[in-house]
């Protein structure tokens, strides 16, 4: 069985935006300040570099507790021993990237449209990535922003649904009460001054946003 579901605050990596700071030190102030879980996403690093950063996250959330999930890839994530991995439209389909991490692991799939998050539950998916809610820079292939009302209008097919796109203190909270189980963030945590700071923050946002 796939490890428990616990997406409340979920971090996405991106060394672009870590100011010069290791991804890793990002990582542990954010994990210090409660993210419950951490997607290695790395398209600007080469295979190496992700193996390499991969397994210092691993070491670090295995210790933490926190989910380790890995963007794209569903053999790194085999490598790694991740919790799971998280597909995109233009990736490994949802049914095929379960076929190789197995039955133990998550698979998370980007949905912008009821279509798409139909045929992802069909194919086995355990959560949806729905975005861009809001504008964002940090995915150039987002796509335009959907907006909250999207949630709303996947949240009835049953599957855990994470907001992604543009989140920050700001507005996580009207991301959760839309429905969402969490919010998942890059640049409010990755290029905060202070990302323990950042997380708790966040953390108790999503937090009073869920007791609503």
């Amino acid at each position: 069985m796939p490890p428990p579901l616990n997406l409340g605050l979920y971090l996405v990596t991106d060394e672009r935006l870590s100011r010069g700071r290791p991804t890793v030190e990002i990582v542990r102030a954010a994990i210090r300040g409660g993210v419950d879980a951490v997607q290695l996403r790395g398209k600007e690093l080469s295979l190496r570099e992700q193996v390499a950063l991969g397994r210092e996250l691993r070491a670090i959330t295995r210790e933490a507790g926190v989910l380790f999930i890995v963007n794209d890839r569903a053999d790194l994530a085999v490598a790694l021993d991740a919790d799971g991995v998280h597909v995109g439209q233009d990736d490994l389909p949802a049914d095929l990237a379960r076929r190789v991490v197995g039955p133990d692991r998550l698979v998370g799939v980007s949905a912008a449209t009821v279509e798409e998050a139909r045929i992802a539950r069909a194919m086995g998916a355990d959560y949806i990535g729905v975005g861009a809610i809001y504008g964002t820079a940090t995915k150039l292939d987002a796509g335009a922003a959907i907006g909250t009302a999207a949630i709303g209008m996947l949240k009835p097919l049953g599957l855990p649904i994470v907001g992604i796109g543009g989140i920050g203190a700001g507005n996580a909270a009207e991301v959760v009460v839309a429905g969402a189980a969490g919010v998942a963030v890059v640049s409010a945590i990755i290029a905060a001054d202070d990302p323990e700071a950042a997380a708790r923050a966040l953390r108790q946002i999503i937090a009073a946003a869920l007791r609503t």
